[in-house]
């Protein structure tokens, strides 16, 4: 027989018997340490936490002109893909009208525009930012008309600094994952550098601020005012109030109204890219009182001392 003919066609089982199967300790062995060096990978330092409603994370790399996709994979948000953009032409952090630069910070897309409407510049889709933030009025930074949109379909690919301050995307990328952006949901971190951390290192923040908001929902909920106050900053600004001013409200709030029963949903906690220990919460606050219930989309910041120490920096609806 020759080596040809021997070597020809699938392998049996040596000696005729059956494959050997894995016991089933190393089966459960081999699965727990693929789980392990899963989770060991890092992920986008920017969130904590996102509610289930919500899947998607754009990520926009300025110093690289890249648009990452993140997609939730149970607790774990996982690179989906990324994409080519432009953005101001004359860089990054924004600080007035007209200043041709792109902001930095968490943003949600606020509305999906019908390309009909709009200038051809504007390309296949567009999507408006809530430029500016809260911390952005508060460090004074003024304009608006921030969007994620696509391009002039007869202008070719744009340079990397080629907006008026926009994220630009091309027709087709941005037409790929306009499926997945829900408007007043899907959040949009735009920054210098894309920063990953561990797993568990998310997970402590994590847990670190939502213990600090639990103790802010049950001060709320008692009336306990010291306790309630005890979580703002001294430099906290509400509305262009200083402290001093939104405490004398809250006072008189607190002396009118009785005990409160309050619950939080669709509770979003993100890291700021921009501001060092500085950390967003957004959520749908319902507050039942006398009978009567009222929810509100709510938003606090707060920043984390070097001691772990978490206070509120700002608030706001929205």
């Amino acid at each position: 027989m020759s080596l040809a003919t021997r070597s020809a066609g699938p392998k049996s089982p040596a000696c005729g018997k059956p494959p050997k199967t894995i016991p089933a300790a190393l089966l459960t062995l081999l699965v727990q340490t693929a789980a392990a060096t899963d989770t060991a990978q890092p992920v986008p330092a920017y969130v904590l936490e996102l509610p289930d409603s919500v899947t998607e994370l754009l990520v926009a790399e300025t110093d690289t002109a890249t648009l990452f996709r993140f997609r939730r994979d149970g607790t774990i948000m996982r690179e989906y893909d990324r994409r080519y953009m432009s953005i101001g032409e004359q860089g990054v952090r924004k600080q007035r009208a007209w200043d041709r630069r792109t902001p930095l910070g968490i943003y949600f897309v606020n509305d999906r525009l019908d390309p009909e409407r709009l200038p051809d510049r504007y390309g296949a889709a567009a999507f408006p930012l809530d430029y500016p933030n809260t911390l952005d009025r508060l460090a004074g930074r003024s304009g608006d008309g921030i969007w994620l949109h696509g391009v002039d379909p007869g202008a070719g690919r744009r340079p990397p600094l080629d907006t008026d301050g926009c994220l630009a995307l091309g027709n087709d990328d941005l037409l790929a994952i306009a499926p997945d952006i829900a408007p007043l949901s899907t959040p949009v971190v735009i920054t210098r550098r894309l920063e990953r951390l561990m797993p568990e290192e998310i997970a402590r923040l994590r847990d670190e601020l939502k213990a600090v908001l639990a103790r802010w929902v049950s001060s709320f909920e008692t009336r306990d005012l010291y306790a309630y106050l005890s979580l703002y900053a001294e430099d906290f600004v509400f509305h262009g109030l200083s402290r001093e001013r939104w405490l004398a409200l809250q006072l008189g709030r607190f002396e009118s109204r009785g005990a409160a029963a309050v619950t939080l949903e669709d509770l979003v906690l993100l890291k700021e890219p921009a501001e060092d220990e500085v950390y967003l919460s957004r959520f749908t606050r319902s507050v039942v009182e006398n009978g009567r219930r009222v929810s509100i989309t709510h938003r606090l910041y707060w920043r984390r001392s070097m001691a772990g120490v978490w206070r509120i920096i700002a608030e706001d609806n929205g």
